[in-house]
């Protein structure tokens, strides 16, 4: 029994983590060199603990333990510029029945060095990161540059080794790319970018696209990006959203959104999102408009009406529609409740939506309490109202300790009569030399 108890905990010599020992060793050296120049050094932590208890549909007995934990440390040199070394990772351990493949798991979320220059907003960072660049939103190991010039322009580029989400997948070689912007802060921002990656000698994915950001008068602001794949000849994605604030009570909103399956998801890096798993139909095509209106009533009453139409090729039309009203009471008090109505294709998407929820801060002890339910128009799997009951209490003890619980019953048309919990530790630490 001892013997198993022990193997149970060998995944700690075999974690993804342990790769990263090295960077964080090279990352403390580097951080100690520049002390000796530095105005400000401090260190800033973090650990989560999660031990998630229920069963899934085959009525296993599911009880995995995740520990997340951050580390930072910043470094502020004389000149006004930044040095920080920046680590993100967790594992996972089943207590009783396994939860996926392994009993074990666990990996390097990001960690990176990153200089953050003190005059035109110049960054450089080195490690595994999230670049988030106009077409570019990718997990990878590499480096990243980012610097205003002048005249507004700014630019960015990266170059790494995209970090694939299932070590099934074939190894992607590199992925580069850049943004070129223009910016005039009270009026507009605009960025045209490109992605490449290449797999040997593969074009495994060529992308190109622009985003943009505007304030033509007060109160007006309209955002957007469109993208092409240059591989598969096709528009990606447009998707715009236009506010109006006419007056400081009334806000309204537009937006607009069209996809397409076979350019959007061509050769992902996100295997659930692959085009290859058969679960997304490349042939599909989706496109949405939608539009809301939010009143305060008073200061701390808002209501809100909201209507989406989503238009596919394959599956149909839906539209979903209704209201809300949400009352809001700062640091001591959230309610709300709401009323929508889907109207699909299929029976699934054919429903009354109806929501409650409150959340109430008592010195510091966090109490919240959600129901949802789906009343089907026809039983789906022989249900004809889903429900999902969550109720969630935490308490801080202090400001760097704070425990949690939330339990959650569900029935649905793919779980019947479902129980799960999560017990979770926060524990927050930070140390000024």
């Amino acid at each position: 029994m001892r013997g198993n108890y022990i193997n149970r905990f060998r995944w700690l010599r075999n974690l993804p983590l342990r790769r990263a020992l090295g960077v964080l060793a090279v990352g403390t050296l580097l951080m100690s060199a520049h002390q000796a120049y530095a105005a400000d050094t401090t260190y800033t932590g973090e650990f989560n603990t999660l031990l998630r208890m229920g069963k899934d549909a085959g009525k296993r007995n599911l009880y995995p333990v995740y520990e997340y934990l951050r580390l930072q440390t910043n470094t502020t040199l004389k000149d006004g510029s930044d040095v920080s070394f920046q680590f993100g990772g967790w594992g996972r351990l089943d207590l009783a029945d396994k939860s996926s493949s392994q009993v074990t798991d666990g990996d390097v979320q990001y960690a990176l060095l990153s200089y953050q220059g003190a005059k035109n907003n110049l960054v450089i960072n080195l490690g595994r990161q999230f670049v988030a660049e106009g077409v570019a939103t990718e997990l990878l190991d590499g480096l990243y540059l980012r610097q205003d010039l002048k005249a507004g322009f700014g630019a960015a580029a990266y170059v790494g080794k995209p970090v694939m989400t299932t070590v099934q997948e074939k190894t992607v070689d590199t992925v580069y790319g850049a943004r070129l912007s223009h910016t005039m802060p009270a009026y507009y921002a605009i960025g045209a970018s490109v992605l490449k990656s290449d797999r040997g000698s593969e074009r495994y994915r060529e992308e190109a696209g622009i985003d943009v950001w505007a304030r033509p008068i007060t109160d007006l602001d309209l955002t957007g990006r469109t993208s092409y794949n240059s591989i598969t000849s096709g528009w990606m994605e447009h998707a715009y959203a236009l506010s109006y604030a006419p007056l400081e009570s009334l806000k309204l909103s537009v937006d607009l959104a069209n996809i397409n399956y076979r350019h959007y998801f061509h050769n992902m890096t996100m295997s659930a999102f692959s085009l290859k798993n058969g679960i997304i139909n490349p042939d599909e095509n989706m496109v949405s408009v939608g539009g809301s209106v939010a009143y305060n009533l008073t200061k701390n009453l808002t209501v809100t009406a909201d209507f989406k139409n989503y238009a596919y090729n394959i599956i149909g039309e839906s539209n979903y529609y209704g209201g809300k009203v949400s009352y809001r009471l700062p640091d001591s008090l959230l309610a709300g409740a709401g009323f929508y109505r889907m109207d699909g294709a299929t029976s699934r998407l054919r429903y009354n939506e109806l929501r409650a929820y409150v959340s109430k801060m008592l010195g510091k002890t966090d109490l919240t309490a959600d129901f949802i339910t789906l009343m089907y128009d026809k039983s789906v799997a022989g249900v004809k109202n889903s429900y999902i009951v969550t109720g969630a209490a935490s308490h801080a003890f202090g400001k760097k300790v704070k425990v949690g619980a939330d339990i959650e019953y569900s029935r649905t048309p793919d779980f019947d009569n479902q129980l799960r919990g999560i017990l979770k530790l926060s524990y927050l630490f930070d140390t000024t030399p």
